[in-house]
């Protein structure tokens, strides 16, 4: 019987107390849920897999997720915010552990001192522990005081800060170091056998390299200047081919131009070389996080028979300088070894804005950049980069003798996700009539990433509801289902506008209005071809205006839930900032994550406290920037594609008059307060759980409601219910009488004043 599984959002933990010693806390119910004690050992499955002592979340945390450290989670190679799967594990007590360090630590730690820092942990081979004794729930026999106090002594005051690596364990698999345990340095003579130990895995494609993050690099300032430190070495795993280059959905044509770019580099250099060019190759590839760049690049190479040495960009920025330049040189180095043996070198860099930004790059990347030069010099290697943001990177990477190419990967479309979804449950056993294209129509913003962790939710999905003893299989609702619960990278940082699934069916009346938003909004994005075939752009923004109360953000909600498309929501002022550019900048990002979740929405509410009328505000010219910064983005150099910006106001005369010419938001939609029909259809949907008397009469009522709003509307079904509930609580529908008790407390809230001036507004547009 296979062991449950819980799929959580990993949070970074703000216990000092768990720190660094290989601790992950989990709320009550997911312990029991997963049928686990307090310190009982859990496997983590994130990029890589992992272990861990699980232990009570405090009871103010969310359920939904798993509290670790810093060491934790690049163990798991993931960052906050990631889903990782947890589930119980079988810890065996380790024979013989075998480790790696810098050479401070190797020169001042015997192996019985080893010992004792790593009594009671849990991990997996390849996996970074740091010296710190698990002191929270201490096994029995160990002295932690002691432990500290001889660490202190041997690795001075830095000793907190080690890292060592996990390179071998016997038995394999997860394990726990005890009493009996031989702990040894890797190369060193051990007095016990290791002999059939499991050895530090690669990840990737063929023959990928790997850099170990915490080898070498952590050598304390207490070591002395000058002190030289142990190479870094890079663990080689068995050969894995990374996906043929014909599952790689999407990427056909980068994939077709990376290809030609390694064939002329590494097969034809002296080509180039009789037309007066050499056969160095630099190569900056950009695309949404998770859309499957290194991917690309791993199964480029391989059938171009290269071997890939990846180098992890955030974790090249965390570390020293010398750190990182010997880690540079290691990676360089190991690219030039497979050179010179019968395969070609690529040095894969991965999120490169991170080691070198353009704001405020640090000093070190000058020299980090001059290496780069170097190795690119002798044309022996190729080096690719990756980036999720190419307008952060260092614009002196892009120079003529370091990274003068550049591939984007896109946004994979309807037709896109259906092909990746055909390629990652190939081999899954599915229901028959699953209609995998429904899938992708709901999948919009998703990336290759999402598709994987959607295709985890499915299966954790089918094998929780199968009995036992059937043959498992996956079915579309076990997908659907798992379209909810995976949230997009594209929108992992982003609020959004939940559409609670209500649809434009879901609002009464109001036909012209939901016509006119339809062929506004959901026409571009459902019918494109009609759109082009009969040469006309399609409109690229709507202001929606109206009285208050009326139904405009709800129209909107309704619009995005019948259109599958991914909202963003802005408030008034939400993107002013009193630092000059900062406002335009949120400006740019919003847009770009809208384009990244493409076909979305954005939704711009109170647009007039967010563009009103230039050089008439007093806020030192943010408002103005703000109005230019989106007239920009609406009809710029770059094209929206697949992005509708819907704006709502009560104040249309207040927006800025270039925001509304055609090309920008051109199409301007009047919301008329509900007549005595919409008012009857309103009371009904507001009272559609609420068991009314039989006195009650909605069509009655509606048509004494007016200048009622349709919020004022449903509060006043509201306020029915709460007065039946003061008369008692054991009530069990609502009269007459209590409808008209709520009539003196909600009062109408339209203003006529009001609507005369935006009836005049309409009939002037």
């Amino acid at each position: 019987m296979t062991s449950p599984q819980l799929s959580l959002t990993v949070r970074h933990t703000t216990s000092a107390l768990d720190s660094r010693r290989g601790i992950v806390r989990l709320h009550p119910e997911i312990l029991d849920a997963l049928g686990l004690r307090a310190w009982d050992a859990v496997r983590l499955t994130g990029a890589r897999a992992s272990a861990a002592l699980a232990a009570s979340a405090p009871g103010s945390s969310a359920p939904g997720v798993v509290l670790v450290d810093d060491v934790t989670m690049a163990n798991l190679g993931v960052a906050e915010g990631a889903e990782v799967v947890v589930e119980p594990c079988d810890v065996t007590p380790a024979r013989g552990v075998t480790v790696a360090g810098s050479r401070l630590a190797r020169m001042s730690l015997t192996p019985h001192t080893l010992r004792l820092a790593l009594l009671g942990k849990v991990f997996t081979v390849g996996d970074a522990v740091s010296l710190l004794p698990q002191d929270v729930a201490p096994p029995p026999g160990s002295d932690v005081s002691a432990v500290r106090g001889t660490l202190s002594r041997t690795v001075g005051a830095s000793w907190t800060t080690e890292l060592l690596t996990i390179t071998a364990t016997e038995p394999a698999g997860p394990v726990t170091v005890g009493q009996a345990t031989v702990v040894s340095w890797r190369g060193d003579d051990v007095t016990g056998d290791v002999t059939g130990a499991q050895t530090a895995e690669g990840t990737g494609a063929a023959a990928t390299t790997v850099l170990p993050t915490t080898e070498a690099e952590h050598t304390s300032p207490a070591s002395g200047a000058g002190a030289p430190a142990e190479p870094a070495s890079a663990p080689t795993g068995p050969d894995e081919a990374p996906p043929p280059v014909a599952d790689l959905a999407g990427a056909e044509q980068a994939a077709k131009r990376l290809a030609e770019w390694f064939d002329l580099a590494f097969h034809r250099p002296d080509l180039l070389a009789r037309l007066g060019t050499s056969a160095r190759l630099g190569v900056l590839l950009s695309g949404a996080e998770g859309v499957g760049k290194a991917t690309l690049v791993r199964s480029v190479a391989h059938a171009e028979d290269a071997a890939v040495v990846t180098l992890e960009g955030p974790t090249l920025a965390v570390l020293e300088p010398d750190a990182a330049l010997r880690r540079l040189a290691d990676a360089v180095a190991a690219a030039r070894s497979a050179e010179r043996g019968s395969r070609r070198g690529v040095l894969l860099l991965t999120d490169v804005d991170t080691v070198l930004p353009s704001s405020q790059p640090p000093p070190v990347a000058t020299v980090l950049l001059d290496r780069l030069r170097d190795a690119l010099a002798g044309a022996e290697i190729a080096v690719v980069a990756t980036t999720a943001h190419p307008e952060s990177v260092d614009p002196r990477l892009r120079a003529v003798d370091l990274l003068d190419r550049e591939l984007r990967l896109g946004m994979p479309d309807g037709r896109t996700r259906t092909e990746m979804l055909n390629v990652l449950l190939r081999d899954i056993p599915l229901e028959p009539g699953v209609d995998l294209g429904a899938v992708a129509e709901r999948t919009p913003g998703f990336v290759a990433a999402d598709l994987v962790a959607l295709r985890r939710d499915a299966a954790l999905r089918a094998a929780l509801r199968q009995p036992e003893g059937t043959e498992p299989r996956v079915s579309q609702q076990d997908l659907l289902e798992a379209v909810g619960s995976v949230r997009p990278l594209s929108l992992s940082t982003t609020d959004t506008l939940s559409t609670g699934g209500i649809t434009l069916d879901d609002v009464g009346d109001m036909t012209e209005v939901k016509q006119s938003l339809t062929e506004s909004v959901l026409w571009p994005l459902r019918y494109p071809d009609s759109f082009a075939r009969l040469g006309v752009a399609p409109p690229r923004g709507v202001l929606v205006y109206g009285p208050p109360g009326n139904g405009k953000t709800f129209l909107v909600r309704a619009l995005a839930g019948t259109g599958a498309l991914n909202v963003f929501s802005v408030k008034g002022a939400e993107l002013m900032d009193k630092w000059v550019g900062e406002s335009e900048r949120a400006v740019r990002e919003l847009f770009g994550r809208a384009a990244e979740a493409a076909p979305s929405l954005i939704f711009l509410d109170e647009v007039d406290a967010l563009a009103p009328r230039r050089g008439q505000s007093g806020d030192s010219g943010a408002s103005d920037r703000v109005v230019a910064a989106l007239l920009t983005e609406l009809d710029g150099v770059e094209p929206l594609r697949d992005v509708v910006v819907v704006a709502a106001t009560n104040r249309p005369e207040l927006v800025d008059p270039a925001l509304l010419r055609p090309g920008r938001l051109e199409r301007l939609i009047y919301v008329p307060p509900p007549d005595t029909e919409a008012r009857a259809q309103i009371l009904r949907a507001g009272a559609r759980n609420t068991p009314l008397a039989g006195d009650v009469d909605l069509d009655e009522l509606a048509a004494s409601l007016d200048g009622y709003s349709a919020a004022d509307c449903a509060a006043l079904i509201r306020e029915a219910a709460l007065a039946a509930m003061r008369e008692s609580l054991d009530a069990s529908e609502v009269t007459a009488q209590h409808v008209a008790r709520a009539r003196d407390a909600v009062r109408p809230s339209l203003d006529p004043a009001q609507l005369a001036e935006l009836e005049a507004y309409a009939r002037s547009r």
